[in-house]
């Protein structure tokens, strides 16, 4: 087929713009880091201008590397860090604080106070969330009572709220789009997911104004044009969706029981569980994992807040390695008979726990514990935590047709064979890695380009992902349930209540 897609892929540590030709091959690639922002312990913010900037430069030099120009663009698409929070001024377009990060842990106490309220079955009855820092709601919540006039104004409709894809296409379209699609509202705390709109009884308790509120659109959609002053021509924007459905977009996972992991900052699996809401029991996310043609499609989530930044952490912080990549290769010349446990619970710990207070911790220590067996028991939590969640969706849904679930994995950590070997080996599943890593780039730009005719639809786009490795589980039963069951124990000593 004819026709580039662009996909804006804005993430939590760096943004990335990347060029898919008609054959949805990868032909020029752009990517910028920036600052991360920790004002108080537990607090992660980012500058909205830094990310502005970062988005223009990184979309530049991806369309250079193609050696294409804008016209030649047929569409944009763009997914982002899901839960972050964007206030900014509705005339000028300026952020009024900085963006308040989804791992930001600032709101826990609020979210405290709601519980004792005995509103969190409300919240999630509605939206499908916990009260929970993680979400977006809150940290607005905070934003109106702590900067200064914010809630005066936001009432007056001068301020408008987003999270970063509206934020983005604000920008984009010169102001003239506010807008955002049904997977980023529905990670607000505030979005009633069964009625697809935002929930009044909910913007009450939370104290937000609605007119601050953007309108919600399909994942698929016309989200307006860029400024033609920013790359050279007006470019349709055709597809947004959050990160984590964007991933399950480009994996191709349409149908009910399919199942993706991406391992990037943090772990985020989603199952697909097709129209039916399935209400968690074991403290999962009931989520949107995608609305198309206006038809919603839900997903049981389990959020893992550190999976790619404890390496990092290994990298930048103990400088145990000097590259992420070495961590595979570190970890397996780890001593077998050393059975040491990292929990990184850096920043609380997420589903099924869902314990903002937890923090991070590491069991198992003796006088011959060295570099390897921190790495590996860095590498390893990612798998128990991935664990974790696969047998509380397995307790809350079957499949259908009785057959084990095999993942679909991405994100960086999956180039890593010993990772994936190993959390083949700890789920005593299958673990599919498939030849084109960036699913979360691929998962926008498919929106994009099949919205505007130059990529296959839902059905060729599922029969065009192509498998690169199958690891399988090869592990003896008696080594694992040993290693689960250190792993609970250790995971039992860091809750807050424990």
């Amino acid at each position: 087929m004819d026709g580039y897609v662009l996909a804006i892929d804005q993430g939590t540590t760096s943004t990335r713009a990347i060029v898919f030709d008609g054959n949805m091959k990868i032909v020029g690639v752009g990517q910028k880091e920036f600052t991360q922002h920790y004002p108080k312990p537990g607090w992660v913010e980012h500058d909205p201008e830094e990310i502005w900037a970062s988005v223009l430069f990184t979309v530049g030099k991806a369309i250079t590397a193609a050696g294409i120009t804008a016209k030649d663009i047929a569409a944009v698409g763009i997914t982002n860090q899901r839960e972050t929070v964007v206030v900014w001024d509705r005339e000028t377009g300026k952020p009024i604080h900085n963006a308040i990060v989804w791992q930001d842990r600032r709101t826990a106490s609020y979210c405290d106070k709601l519980k004792r309220q005995d509103l969190e079955k409300l919240f999630t009855r509605r939206t499908g969330l916990l009260l929970d820092p993680y979400f977006s709601g809150t940290k607005l919540s905070w934003m109106l009572a702590n900067v200064k006039g914010a809630r005066t104004r936001a009432a007056k409709g001068e301020l408008c709220f987003g999270t970063i894809d509206t934020f983005l296409i604000w920008r984009l379209t010169g102001g003239k789009s506010f807008v955002t699609d049904a997977t980023n509202a529905s990670r607000t705390l505030m979005y009633n997911i069964a009625s697809n709109e935002w929930d009044e009884d909910l913007l009450e308790i939370l104290r937000v104004p609605a007119a601050m509120l953007p309108e919600v659109k399909d994942c698929a959609a016309d989200f307006g044009v860029t400024d033609a002053s920013l790359f050279g021509a007006s470019i349709p924007i055709l597809g947004v969706a959050g990160d984590q459905q964007a991933a399950t977009i480009g994996q191709a996972c349409f149908e009910r029981g399919m199942m993706k992991s991406t391992y990037g900052t943090g772990c985020f699996a989603l199952l697909n569980t097709g129209t039916d809401i399935v209400r968690s029991k074991n403290r999962l996310l009931t989520t949107i994992a995608y609305r198309l043609d206006g038809e919603t499609t839900y997903a049981l989530e389990g959020s893992i807040f550190i999976a790619g930044a404890a390496v990092q952490w290994l990298r930048d912080g103990l400088k145990v390695i000097k590259r992420a990549a070495d961590s595979g290769e570190l970890a397996e010349k780890a001593d077998p008979l050393q059975e040491v446990y990292l929990v990184p619970a850096f920043t609380g710990l997420g589903a099924p726990h869902w314990d903002p207070d937890a923090r991070g911790a590491i069991f198992g220590l003796t006088r011959n514990t060295g570099p390897e067996e921190i790495v590996r028991a860095a590498l390893e939590a990612v798998c128990y935590q991935s664990r974790d969640l696969l047998d509380a969706m397995h307790k809350d849904w079957r499949n259908g047709n009785g057959k084990e679930t095999v993942l679909r994995v991405d994100g960086g950590m999956v180039a890593s064979d010993w990772t994936m070997q190993r959390l083949a080996d700890l789920l005593d599943a299958p673990v599919d890695r498939p030849t084109i890593l960036e699913t979360t780039a691929l998962g926008a730009a498919w929106l994009a380009g099949s919205r505007a005719g130059v990529w296959p639809d839902r059905e060729g786009f599922a029969k065009a992902w192509a498998r690169d490795q199958r690891f399988e589980p090869a592990m003896d039963e008696k080594t694992r349930s040993g290693k689960l069951k250190g792993w609970k124990d250790a995971v039992r000593r860091t809750l807050s209540a424990g």
